[in-house]
């Protein structure tokens, strides 16, 4: 919306900085920081007041239970009892990423609005899991096959617009690989494109909800892979820069990198309050939105399958959770001591911090090579 003051620059020179994408990337991630910050104590208390409270599977209250016996795990401090915690807490995510969003990015920009439908309806999703866990009194909200059905259904018809949108008509039924000089392979078609385009949104949307598991954790990871999108859309969306790294170019496509500041920016200010000990969860309400956001952007700018790397961290997470119980199916044993993987290094005696700063280490790792990818041809 204030992109618009640059056509007033003949009045006041100084408003010819809104043109910049640059500059309304680094706005918005203050914008969506300040938002979350300071209605963070507001959004809390109403979900306090809701008694929309968190509750636990039965294995990990168990495990935490377990590991206040052993205090070297936690350097001699009780774990904090989750159970009771607010969930539901994506909902200022979600809030403050679109406020932001809609302030900073270029209101007509088709892709800003695909990433942001696609955002809302996995968190529309998440909300009603959440709600239904909360109203049950327990861990069973949707079902596995119904969250999956809606989000397979969204998916393809996310997958539909892209096929026949002009804007990205080409492009969607195209595969592009990463570290060659010709990176777009052949034509996969429309049913490829659906499939692709429905493989890449729910994977990641889940990858993101399996990692939601410590305080900090998926939130922060989830920072790290919003950077490493800015970047790639930015450069995606600059004609000369795509050309000279030999990446398709995506005309509008840069107004991405506004959005992946208002992510970086509204992660930062959830991880504020979502920090160990944590005052509120993002609950699927948030996993499932910012897994759906990053897969539509990476697919919008190309860099779907560069998403492997810069998302490693929530790789990890669901291929544990895939071993472990192909695993148990097949043979009756299990390969980790507790799936998803980092319940696995908290009950090797890692305290929950050491496995949220480690991991966020991790993710930052695999952020920076995810970027290098570009030049590596």
């Amino acid at each position: 919306m204030l992109y618009y003051l640059h056509y007033l620059t003949d009045w006041y020179s100084p408003f010819r900085i809104f043109q910049y994408v640059t500059v309304r990337a680094v706005a918005g991630a203050g914008t969506a920081f300040l938002i979350s910050v300071i209605l963070g104590p507001w959004v809390i208390g109403q979900l306090r007041r809701l008694r929309m409270g968190q509750y636990e599977r039965e294995e990990v209250e168990q495990l935490r239970k377990n590991r206040d016996g052993h205090p070297e795990g936690q350097n001699g401090a009780k774990t904090p009892n989750k159970a009771g915690t607010p969930t539901m807490g994506g909902v200022l995510i979600i809030l403050s990423i679109l406020g932001s969003t809609l302030l900073w990015s270029v209101p007509g920009n088709i892709y800003v609005w695909l990433v942001l439908a696609t955002m809302i309806f996995m968190g529309f999703v998440g909300f009603t899991d959440d709600y239904l866990k909360v109203s049950r009194k327990n861990t069973k909200g949707l079902s596995a096959r119904r969250k999956l059905l809606l989000q397979t259904g969204w998916a393809l018809l996310m997958g539909g617009l892209l096929v026949y949108l002009p804007e990205t008509s080409d492009n969607a039924k195209r595969l592009m690989l990463p570290f060659l000089k010709n990176p777009i392979i052949g034509n996969i078609g429309i049913v490829g494109a659906l499939v692709y385009v429905t493989l890449v949104t729910t994977g990641a949307a889940n990858a993101v909800n399996l990692t939601d598991g410590l305080d900090g954790l998926a939130i922060g990871c989830s920072g790290s892979v919003a950077m490493a999108y800015l970047v790639m859309a930015y450069v995606a969306g600059h004609a000369e820069f795509a050309k000279y790294l030999h990446i398709p170019f995506i005309s509008g496509g840069a107004e991405l990198a506004v959005f992946c500041g208002c992510l970086l920016g509204g992660a930062l200010g959830f991880l504020w309050h979502n920090c160990h000990p944590a005052r509120v969860f993002m609950g699927d309400t948030g996993s499932l939105a910012l897994g759906g956001a990053m897969a539509m952007v990476a697919i919008l700018i190309k860099q779907e399958l560069v998403l492997i790397i810069v998302g490693g961290v929530f790789v990890m997470e669901a291929v544990s959770v895939i071993l472990q119980v192909a695993s148990f199916k097949l043979t009756g044993r299990r390969i980790f001591a507790m799936a998803p993987i980092h319940h696995h290094f908290e009950m090797r005696n890692w305290s929950e911090t050491q496995v949220t700063v480690r991991f966020w280490i991790l993710s930052i790792i695999f952020a920076i090579i995810g970027i290098l990818t570009l030049k590596i041809r």
